[in-house]
């Protein structure tokens, strides 16, 4: 059993204490708001769909704050606007697949290539290919073959669009200082 202190520290009745920060759900529910609104209001149509801004925004939250953050606040956010967009059939796996993108760059991002140049874009394009493949098998069943096959171009296009916008906009934040200042006040909260 969980419960939850005085303090608001999540606990477990084995005695282990499990902090959870306040920072650190404030900073994911205002990102996964932002890839909520990202997605709902910022949306260019295409044939089989949008290009919006959330998955840049999954990417900024991975790239600042960690690939923990960015998974949730990619899952809540992504899976949010489907189901208040009318594609509540959706909804799952969009969670499954933002939070499957938000893990895989985070784990390059942040570990396999840690502090090294390209490491952004690394784990930023592997987990758009694994984004693109997982829609596709989703679409297979939804749609069918052909269908799923025909709209691959137009999920690709939406996913590199988001790591184009994700990285410009990161790029800007840390050439400013500001990606640092972020990244330092949050940790130290």
């Amino acid at each position: 059993m969980i419960r939850i202190n005085g303090d608001g520290n999540k606990m477990k009745n084995s005695g282990q204490k499990k902090r959870i920060r306040t920072s650190d759900l404030t900073i994911t529910a205002a990102m996964a708001a932002l890839v909520f609104l990202g997605t709902y209001i910022f949306k260019i149509p295409t044939i089989s769909g949008y290009i919006h801004l959330g998955d840049c925004m999954i990417l900024l939250t991975v790239a600042l704050f960690g690939m923990k953050k960015g998974a949730a606040a990619g899952a809540i956010g992504g899976a949010l606007a489907d189901l208040l967009g009318g594609f509540f059939y959706w909804a799952a796996p969009t969670f499954l697949i933002k939070c499957m993108w938000a893990l895989v760059m985070g784990a390059i991002m942040h570990k396999a290539l840690r502090n090294r140049k390209g490491a952004f874009l690394a784990g930023a394009i592997v987990g758009g290919v694994l984004q693109v493949a997982a829609y596709t098998v989703v679409r297979v069943f939804i749609y069918g073959p052909s269908t799923a096959l025909v709209e691959v171009p137009g999920l690709a296009v939406q996913t590199g669009a988001g790591v184009v916008l994700g990285f410009a906009i990161y790029k800007v934040l840390a050439k400013s200082g500001l990606a640092v200042r972020l990244t330092r006040r949050i940790a130290d909260s």
